[in-house]
C-alpha cells in the first residue's frame, strides 16, 4: 500500500472531499460566506482564498494519498488570512502561531497510522518556514456535549471546531479557557516527536469533525 503526502494547492484542491471543497466557514466572513452560499459559488471561494494564501505565505494544508487515492488532510493559516477566527470569545490567536482549522480521515482509512503522518507532516513543514506553534479553537463541554460527543453541536449548526479534550491528550495545553470553546496550543517540537501510542487520539481528533453549514453559528 503506498502512501503520500502532498501540499495542499491549486493543483490538489480538487482531491479535498467535496463537502470541504464547499465549506467555506473559516475562509470567509460571514456576510461574504452567505452571499457565496445565495450564489452558489462557495467553491470558486475556496480556491479563491487558497491562491490568496498561496501567493502570499505557502500551501496551507496537507493531503495524504494511499495508492494515489485521497483519503485525508488537514488545514492551517496564519489568523490574519482567517476571518472567523476573531468571531471565537477566546481570540485572538497567538502571533507566533498558525491556526490549526479542520482536518479528515476517511473512515475506510482510520486507524492506520495517517493521522499522525499528516499531522506531523504539517509540523514539519511549519518549522521550516520558522513557524513555532499552532493554536486551534477547541470545542468545550458546553459546544460539544456533556458526552464529548460532536453531535449536538453539528445538528445545531455549531462551526467545526477540533474537541478540546482530544487536543489535550496530544499534548494540546490550553492558553485561554472558555466553557464553550477554550483556545489551545502546541508547540512544534512536540508534534515532532509524537509516538505511535498517541495514534488513537489523532485518529478520533481528524474523525470527529463535522462540516459545518457555510456560514455557521458565531460563537458566544
Amino acid at each position: 500500500m503506498g502512501r503520500r503526502m502532498a501540499p495542499l494547492t491549486l493543483d490538489t484542491v480538487a482531491d479535498l472531499p467535496k463537502p470541504s471543497r464547499q465549506c467555506v466557514f473559516w475562509e470567509l466572513d460571514e456576510t461574504a460566506a452567505t452571499r457565496a452560499a445565495e450564489a452558489g459559488y462557495p467553491d470558486f471561494e475556496k480556491e479563491a482564498w487558497i491562491s490568496t494564501v498561496l501567493l502570499q505565505w505557502g500551501a496551507c494544508g496537507r493531503l495524504v494519498y494511499v495508492d494515489d487515492q485521497p483519503v485525508g488532510f488537514v488545514m492551517y493559516a496564519p489568523p490574519v488570512y482567517v476571518p472567523q477566527q476573531s468571531r471565537f470569545p477566546t481570540s485572538p490567536v497567538s502571533g507566533d502561531a498558525v491556526l490549526l482549522t479542520t482536518g479528515w480521515i476517511e473512515p475506510a482509512y482510520r486507524g492506520e497510522g495517517l493521522a499522525r503522518m499528516l499531522l506531523q507532516g504539517a509540523a514539519k513543514d511549519l518549522t521550516q518556514r520558522g513557524v513555532k506553534a499552532v493554536e486551534a479553537f477547541g470545542g468545550g463541554p458546553a459546544a460539544v456535549g456533556g458526552d464529548g460527543s460532536t453531535e449536538n453541536a453539528h445538528d445545531h449548526g455549531e462551526p467545526c471546531v477540533l474537541p478540546a479534550h482530544l487536543l489535550e491528550s496530544v499534548g494540546f495545553t490550553v492558553v485561554r479557557p472558555h466553557h464553550r470553546f477554550p483556545r489551545l496550543r502546541l508547540e512544534l517540537k512536540t508534534a515532532l516527536s509524537w509516538r505511535e501510542d498517541v495514534e488513537a487520539a489523532l485518529e478520533r481528533i481528524l474523525g470527529t469533525v463535522r462540516v459545518p453549514t457555510l456560514t455557521g453559528v458565531a460563537p458566544a
